[in-house]
């Protein structure tokens, strides 16, 4: 839709993009909904964007983004964009305000329509005098590019508030003009008995401090309103999050929107996954560490044993439990549930190769990717290829310098994976007996609900192909 307007540069479009993301506080306020109205190139106009408040119900059920302006307000539309002056329309039941988007260049780059019910509203006049205040002073910041601000934050943390949890309204020298019920039962939650106008916030505030167990050095210009910010408060176990938008008349602070919101199971919430996380990932670190230890142990007793094949029995268990550390390795490391397997495989796929050559010179090459891989699939998908890739170098090439190349495919939750091999070749429909391969189909079928099949290469060689059901990826 941007593009269709045509002649925007970098900036304007930015400022579209920032105002479209930020002017929530705006359609709550002024309990209308709001469309942003680009021109397009053939001389007509398009609704961009569409913000619905959360204080009333909204007039248009609809998703009208990317369609035309109503012909019966078209022409106020291109009168704004014309003129670069507000201009206003009843009809059908409903007032129309069209609102000039200037960036500070003072070229009008879009048109911001603010539409509500023409009959009276039933908001208490103490709140209606109020939003209407800051209704005004925000849309003539917009008419003038100085909302939203350009050093205001863009990424919003979870639970960020809306009008609608709770709105202080600040004078120029941070005094309360009126405070809703929610915002003064969030601050009576802090330890502030009432939130009366006249008073100054920042020393209602002031005497809460020192139950709280962490100040933001940004706290003081919230709570005064001499910036565009946000910031939580804390006092006592209670969470309070702030939000401050200054209200500027021409580059002159005129008063500040607070916004507020009781964010203390929100952010209890958000501590307790925090604190499973990094037991998850503990967990996972202390299991690494005693793989490895068994691991540690399987390999001394192997150089003790003198019988053969006891010895290779004690090395292939070694080189298992090995490969399901390397596992949880990858997860102690990143504390998630999932593992970016072509990482881990690279590894695992060269160690295989280098434990399991005897003075051969093996090469592996490794092709496509597997993507993420949830916790549970990746430890039989590990050892299924680590089974695979050491039987290759041990019978597939035994005892010659060979290739061994893995080709993975990915395609959502289908996973088609072809290990080749330059060695002496199977005959058709020959295929293992030993435990490896018992383990190799055990685990695809059981654990990947897949298939495997060996195969005899067109010019020599094996070709494993590997098929796995996996879980979609997040």
């Amino acid at each position: 839709m941007i593009k269709q307007a045509g002649t925007l540069t970098s900036d304007e479009i930015e400022h579209i993009h920032h105002l479209a993301g930020d002017w929530h506080p705006l359609a709550d306020v002024s309990f209308s909904d709001l469309f942003l109205i680009l021109q397009t190139n053939d001389g007509g106009s398009i609704i961009a964007a569409h913000c619905r408040p959360a204080t009333a119900a909204t007039i248009e059920d609809d998703d009208v983004v990317g369609t035309a302006a109503p012909a019966e307000v078209n022409d106020e539309i291109q009168q704004c964009f014309a003129t670069g002056e507000r201009r206003s329309f009843n009809g059908a039941g409903l007032k129309f305000q069209f609102v000039p988007v200037a960036p500070k260049s003072g070229k009008v780059i879009a048109v911001l329509a603010v539409v509500t019910m023409a009959v009276a509203d039933r908001v208490p006049d103490q709140v209606q005098t109020n939003y209407t205040t800051i209704t005004d002073s925000l849309l003539s910041m917009i008419s003038r590019g100085e909302f939203p601000a350009e050093d205001a934050p863009s990424n919003f943390r979870h639970g960020t508030p809306r009008v609608s949890d709770g709105l202080i309204h600040l004078d120029a020298d941070g005094v309360v003009l009126y405070a809703s019920p929610n915002a003064s039962s969030a601050f009576h939650r802090l330890g502030v008995p009432r939130l009366l106008p006249g008073t100054v916030l920042a020393e209602t505030v002031t005497v809460i401090m020192e139950y709280s167990t962490s100040v933001d050095e940004m706290l003081p210009v919230v709570i005064m309103g001499r910036g565009t910010w946000i910031t939580e408060l804390e006092s006592r176990g209670v969470v309070v999050s702030l939000r401050a938008i200054q209200l500027t008349d021409r580059g002159v602070r005129t008063g500040a929107m607070l916004l507020c919101r009781d964010v203390t199971e929100l952010r209890r919430s958000e501590r307790e996954l925090m604190t499973k996380d990094a037991m998850i990932r503990e967990i996972n670190h202390r299991v690494k560490n005693n793989l490895q230890t068994v691991s540690a142990l399987l390999r001394l007793q192997s150089r003790r044993t003198t019988d053969p094949g006891a010895k290779q029995s004690l090395d292939d268990a070694q080189r298992r439990i090995y490969t399901i550390s390397m596992v949880h390795e990858a997860l102690a490391r990143t504390g998630a549930d999932t593992v970016d397997f072509d990482e881990t495989f690279s590894r695992l796929m060269r160690l295989a190769a280098g434990v399991a050559a005897t003075g051969q010179q093996v090469r592996t090459t490794f092709e496509g990717s597997f993507g993420k891989v949830h916790a549970e699939e990746a430890t039989s998908l590990a050892v299924v290829l680590n089974e695979i890739v050491t039987n290759a170098v041990e019978h597939g090439l035994k005892g010659r310098d060979g290739t061994i190349t893995v080709r993975a495919e990915r395609d959502n939750d289908q996973l088609d994976i072809l290990i080749v091999d330059d060695g002496v070749g199977i005959k058709s429909g020959e295929r293992g007996s030993g435990l490896g391969t018992q383990i190799v189909e055990t685990m695809i079928k059981s654990d990947l609900l897949g298939s495997i099949s060996w195969n005899p290469g067109d010019e020599g060689g094996t070709v494993v192909k590997v098929h796995a059901q996996m879980r979609k990826r997040d």
